[in-house]
């Protein structure tokens, strides 16, 4: 039986792929500093809880076969230089991904915004479908154990993120994966901390498409001028395919998709979502799935977690919660609320939370993001500024940022959960978006008090 080894084994992506590889049949150690729920549990249920936190080099012993590098550990590691010294094969989470599927046909969802709902979608379907398939996404979903699923399946759909693979290693996880298929939604500026200006942030989605197997497939968004632009310098060796928005209607606050003459309801809303869902649907169809067996089985998923996820509501109000936090997010996320509720206040919250959104060289590209609410708040915790070791931000600062005049910002999160329960308005929708959970807010106990409130 193969020995892994997990060097911050309570990471959301490392925990899953831990357990994936437990039920695959390897035997699973792991070490970390801090373990959080719900990884705690979930590592404790199958037992592989370690008995203390911390490092210990002592773990590190010449039985292991791989040793799995997560980005909470840092390039000083004491169990990492023990292993280099053992030299032991050492991968990081993407590395060892594509170690496990180089012989399956890998597909790969990149993207600045909508790779996690877009691979969602993908699962749900081909698990509709019946078909056999492995898959990493960035999110838990409703009908599968974990995040991650490793077998002997010929297909496996990875969500390709552009952060770095490891602390040890500075490229891009969506270089590792080397595609069959590769779909971009969307590319707009992030993660400022790894790449420090625009261009060459875009320079990743360029390496990463010229990383696409011969004869294999390009599916990306027309929608998107930047990627648009990236669409024309494809390799030859490789099929181009655009998508864009379908046609739809909205009809008592229901989205329907219309396609050969017939109309499918839809539980997911918003043009972001929309053009999401027709990504999905041309990787499905790379997979054998026709148009009309993939609007079907679509039909019934409800999103990925966080992603314009419901949180509660009645006949007058309703709470929402998403991932939202670049301005490219905030944008499209305020923008399909207002589409979808167009007769009711939108009532928009956000958290800066990330390195990117709290350092002042980038809150100017907030520019306008959240204009189409009919109230605006932004949240953030000066803590959180200063243990990112960043240039502390005030409050007009903010409000500069957004440009608009009315936008209320706060850096203490009971003040705000407050001052939106006072709003008591009937006829609203509040949508609360944070990478973050502004501070240990409950939203669900929150949606409880809006509705009696109203």
């Amino acid at each position: 039986m193969s020995r892994i080894h997990f060097i911050a084994i309570g990471g959301s992506a490392m925990h899953n792929l831990a357990l994936a590889l437990q039920k695959k049949g390897f035997k699973v150690t792991g070490s970390d500093d801090e373990i959080l729920e719900p990884s705690r549990t979930r590592l404790q249920n199958a037992g592989l809880l370690p008995d203390k936190e911390g490092w210990f080099p002592e773990r590190i012993t010449t039985d292991i076969d791989a040793l799995i590098l997560g980005m909470h550990a840092r390039a000083d590691n004491p169990e990492l230089i023990e292993a280099q010294k053992k030299g032991l094969r050492i991968f990081s989470y993407p590395e060892y991904l594509y170690e496990f599927s180089k012989d399956k046909k890998r597909v790969v969802i990149g993207g600045s915004h909508g790779k996690t709902t877009i691979t969602s979608m993908i699962l749900h379907v081909l698990k509709l479908k019946g078909l056999d398939f492995d898959y990493m996404v960035g999110a838990q979903l409703e009908g599968f154990d974990t995040m991650v699923k490793l077998s002997d399946a010929p297909v496996i759909v990875l969500e390709g993120d552009e952060y770095l693979a490891s602390p040890v290693d500075r490229r891009p996880k969506f270089h590792l994966y080397h595609p069959h298929v590769a779909l971009i939604s969307g590319i707009a500026w992030d993660h400022i901390n790894v790449f420090p200006d625009y261009e060459m942030y875009v320079e990743q989605f360029k390496i990463f498409v010229n990383k696409i197997e011969k004869g294999g497939s390009f599916i990306y968004c027309q929608n998107d001028d930047e990627v648009l632009k990236l669409a024309t310098d494809v390799l030859q060796t490789v099929s181009k395919q655009p998508y864009g928005i379908p046609d739809y209607s909205i009809e008592n606050g229901i989205t329907y998709i219309n396609h050969n003459g017939r109309k499918t309801s839809l539980k997911i809303f918003g043009e972001h979502n929309l053009m999401n869902m027709e990504g999905a649907r041309c990787v499905c169809n790379h997979l054998g799935i026709d148009d009309d067996a993939f609007y079907e089985m679509i039909s019934s998923f409800k999103g990925a977690a966080k992603r314009l996820e419901f949180v509660g509501g009645n006949n007058t109000v309703s709470v929402f919660k998403d991932f939202a936090h670049s301005p490219s997010k905030l944008k499209a996320t305020t923008n399909a609320v207002k589409q979808q509720f167009g007769n009711r206040k939108l009532i928009a919250c956000m958290e800066l939370h990330t390195f990117s959104s709290l350092n002042e060289n980038f809150l100017e590209q907030y520019k306008n993001s959240m204009n189409l609410a009919d109230e605006a708040y932004v949240y953030f915790n000066p803590h959180t500024i200063e243990h990112k070791k960043l240039k502390p931000i005030s409050e007009l600062q903010v409000k500069n940022a957004f440009n608009r005049h009315d936008l209320k910002v706060y850096n203490n999160s009971k003040e705000l959960v407050n001052d939106l329960l006072k709003t008591k308005q009937h006829d609203s929708v509040y949508l609360m978006m944070s990478s973050g959970n502004f501070d240990g807010v409950d939203l669900k106990q929150f949606s409880e008090k809006v509705m009696g409130e109203v």
